[in-house]
């Protein structure tokens, strides 16, 4: 029997209609999903361990594949029968249409909206892709294999939920009825070889005597916020910040999905917990911020402070935890401080705005602004140092800032990091704990 017969004989079930001209599109994709399920039945295929027996399930499929079209009497050329076999692989070991994107070093983020429309971030820039699940369902199963290995679950009555892949890529997946169109996969992707500080000062991020004064500021055990907006890479300067954190000290780091990669040995990594199916058994950010308290941390590190956790945090820079790190979303270095107002006073206590102020401005060192522009570019637009309270007004005083001039030809942005000429107030601080500054570094 041909190959159309066959599957003229199985339409009603896998809805593909081949016609014998068409070989090259229709025919493909149902020759492709009836070689996967062959595979599936005959090697028994355990997703969750395919990963672990990635070279010999290949072997296994390229040999049925060559079987299959051998019997089905059809010419492929090379490049089809090695994209046909790249599809399967990337159905059964990953995670289907968007496999290949996580592969791509340029891309960092990959966003599917429904079944129909795949886009991806690249070099800052959004995209969209001729990528698509076969419906619903397919993305269904692509965010089950996400989370299910995770003891995560999506259903109705759960229909968020934040994951991370196995290279600490962080997901957020929503399904309807609260995604309208269809189930929607956001993927964040990290390099499994962490940036470091001279990465950023090679994409323009910041410059070597920004990065300077950053790396004395942390060895020097000062309390830094990293404010920005989202996608502007508050994780990624975190991450590189916590990197210049001395091998001798504790740490404890606290996220919601673990993103953190620190090359330190003494790391203990703390994760929140989601409720179980009977709505109990949570852990949240502002619980493990209080138990870190008990674990003799010489630095904390907060993900991202987003609600009450703000008061433990800070009462923690306040009591003996100096030199601790955290991000927050803001817009400018003013509004990270109101940020932090808000966020204090969602921890239920009911104190009067002047002593939360006073909190944050005896707690708070520096704040490190970080911004995308227009071009997708990533740059500390401030770095701002918290001077203290001024009647009820914390004061802050700017110490460098990026001045955007306006864009090229090219629509990249034109502009220069500088030095406002003000010499922070904590310099001899850092001199009196033996932090070296370098010569000439505020000119």
């Amino acid at each position: 029997m041909s190959l159309k017969d066959r599957l003229e004989k199985d339409k009603i079930e896998s809805n593909h209609v081949i016609k014998k001209n068409d070989i090259h599109d229709n025919s493909n994709e149902a020759l492709k999903n009836k070689i996967q399920n062959k595979i599936i039945q005959e090697l028994s295929v355990d997703y969750k361990k395919a990963n672990e027996k990635y070279d010999e399930l290949k072997d296994n499929i390229e040999k049925l594949s060559e079987e299959m079209l051998k019997d089905e009497k059809i010419t492929l050329t090379s490049k089809e029968k090695e994209k046909i076999i790249s599809e399967i692989l990337d159905e059964i070991i990953g995670f289907g249409p968007i496999s290949p994107f996580l592969r791509d070093k340029d891309v960092t983020e990959i966003m599917v909206n429904g079944c129909s429309q795949i886009y991806v971030e690249k070099n800052g820039k959004l995209i969209k892709t001729n990528k698509k699940f076969k419906d619903n369902t397919h993305v269904y199963h692509v965010i089950d294999k996400i989370v299910a290995p995770l003891g995560r679950r999506i259903d109705e009555s759960s229909p968020m939920v934040d994951a991370r892949l196995p290279n600490g890529s962080r997901v957020n997946a929503i399904i309807p009825p609260l995604s309208l169109k269809g189930p929607s996969l956001t993927i964040r992707k990290f390099s499994e070889d962490p940036f470091g500080i001279t990465d950023l000062v090679g994409f323009g991020t910041l410059t070597s005597q920004m990065a300077e004064f950053i790396k004395a500021c942390v060895q020097g055990r000062l309390n830094v916020v990293v404010s920005g907006g989202t996608g502007s890479g508050k994780t990624t300067t975190l991450n590189v910040l916590s990197s210049f954190i001395p091998h001798n000290e504790r740490i404890v780091t606290i996220e919601d999905a673990a993103e953190l990669q620190l090359p330190q040995e003494h790391v203990v990594s703390l994760e929140t917990r989601p409720p179980n199916v009977e709505n109990k058994g949570e852990i949240t950010i502002r619980d493990l911020v209080r138990n870190s308290l008990r674990m003799r941390p010489d630095r904390i590190i907060v993900g991202e402070v987003r609600s009450g956790e703000a008061l433990d945090m800070l009462q923690a820079m306040n009591t003996g935890h100096d030199g601790s790190l955290t991000t927050g979303h803001a817009n400018s270095p003013r509004d990270m401080l109101s940020r932090l107002e808000t966020m204090v006073l969602m921890a239920g206590m009911e104190l009067p705005i002047k002593a939360i102020r006073e909190q944050i401005a005896s707690a708070v060192n520096l704040i490190v602004q970080q911004s995308r522009l227009r071009d997708g570019s990533r740059k500390i637009t401030y770095i701002t140092e918290v001077q203290g309270m001024e009647g009820d007004v914390i004061i802050l005083q700017d110490i460098f800032k990026f001045h955007q001039y306006g864009l090229d030809n090219k629509g990249r942005v034109i502009g220069e990091f500088k030095f406002t000429g003000i010499k922070p107030s904590f310099i001899e601080n850092l001199v009196s704990k033996g932090i070296s500054i370098p010569t000439g570094l505020f000119i």
